[in-house]
């Protein structure tokens, strides 16, 4: 019998995805300038204006952020070194808790940049060969497991200290200069360094989200957690006219089109599936915890954005972003950088 079909009117919610990625993309530029200005004033030993260091520096240190989070839970204290990060990492997990993994699909500025790579390299392999490129399964778990032995990895090292050992760690030279070690691993990047990103670059443009699906632990660590998420994508078998499209458009290969609730952990919540199904109603973000209801997608990002910015604000308000390292600290150890590592304290 013919389904009786309603065209599905709603507005595509992926232009106020791209914004959101664009917003979180300048403020990572706008951070790495204020930050390249902060390295400047060390170097040249505190003659120059002193810019302050940015906090938001420490998202990208998600090793020491799990460490302070883990002495948190056993002292309930906010350690002082990265105390941003620490917010920082509170709201990404929190958002993943409550939207899934769409922090990799909506904040993440890697994950912006690894699907600008993936649509490139799809444009060229549709026009090769008509149709979308996907992993042999033979291939794919093997490989997908790799980001897990990764976190589990990091999970034993951190999870098996104590809290002695915590303090230490995140008191140390290395830890309170781990984002400088980190700006000069880019700013004088080696020649095998530069060679890894690039073969990194080209395999993102050949396998889509190469990075994310295989390598990234915090992905691994997020995806685990969106498992727990009550909102989820679900599918209406009744007006389903499976023509797969939903499955076309999935950037993590997930076979949407087969299941009537998408729980997986590489769901990064990013609703292009959503979009493009033709049939009003049939592909909806909904709640799946009594009283289940049906979440306006556009409302999604909302939502992320406002748990992100609620969890960073605490952090602000309460006198704990920035950290309380003595500018004459942080230029007394610029000048022992090369010899502090993690063995060293």
């Amino acid at each position: 019998m013919r389904k009786n079909i309603q065209k599905n009117k709603e507005r595509p919610v992926q232009k106020y995805r791209l914004r959101v990625q664009i917003f979180f993309v300048l403020l990572t530029v706008w951070i790495g300038v204020q930050f390249h200005y902060f390295v400047r004033w060390m170097e040249s030993g505190g003659t120059v204006g002193f810019i302050d260091r940015p906090p938001g520096a420490e998202a990208f240190l998600p090793i020491s952020s799990l460490m302070s989070l883990y002495y948190f839970l056993q002292t309930g204290e906010i350690h002082h070194v990265h105390p941003a990060g620490f917010f920082i990492f509170v709201a990404i997990i929190s958002i993943s808790l409550i939207f899934g993994k769409s922090f990799c699909s909506w904040i993440c500025p890697i994950g912006f940049l690894s699907e600008v790579l993936g649509d490139f390299g799809e444009k060229i392999y549709k026009k090769l060969f008509k149709k979308k490129l996907v992993m042999p399964k033979l291939l794919d778990y093997p490989l997908r497991s790799l980001k897990y032995l990764i976190l589990g990895f990091f999970a034993y090292s951190i999870f098996t200290m104590t809290v002695v050992e915590l303090n230490k760690f995140l008191n140390s030279s290395y830890n309170i200069v781990a984002d400088i070690k980190l700006y000069y691993f880019f700013a004088d990047i080696s020649r095998f360094s530069l060679t890894v990103i690039l073969v990194l670059v080209v395999l993102s443009i050949i396998i889509r989200n190469f990075w994310c699906r295989y390598l990234c632990p915090y992905g691994a660590l997020l995806g685990v957690l969106s498992i727990l998420s009550p909102v989820k994508i679900k599918r209406k078998e009744s007006t389903c006219i499976d023509c797969g499209l939903c499955y076309t458009a999935c950037p993590s290969n997930i076979k949407v089109d087969k299941v009537k609730t998408v729980i997986s952990d590489e769901c990064t919540t990013c609703m292009n599936c959503v979009d493009v199904c033709p049939v009003a109603d049939t592909l909806v973000v909904e709640t799946i915890f009594p009283p289940k209801r049906k979440l306006n997608k556009k409302y999604i990002g909302y939502g992320i954005l406002a748990i992100y910015f609620f969890i960073t604000s605490i952090g602000y308000l309460t006198g704990n972003w920035y950290n309380d390292v003595p500018k004459e600290t942080y230029l007394e150890l610029y000048q022992q950088l090369d010899s502090i590592d993690h063995a060293t304290d």
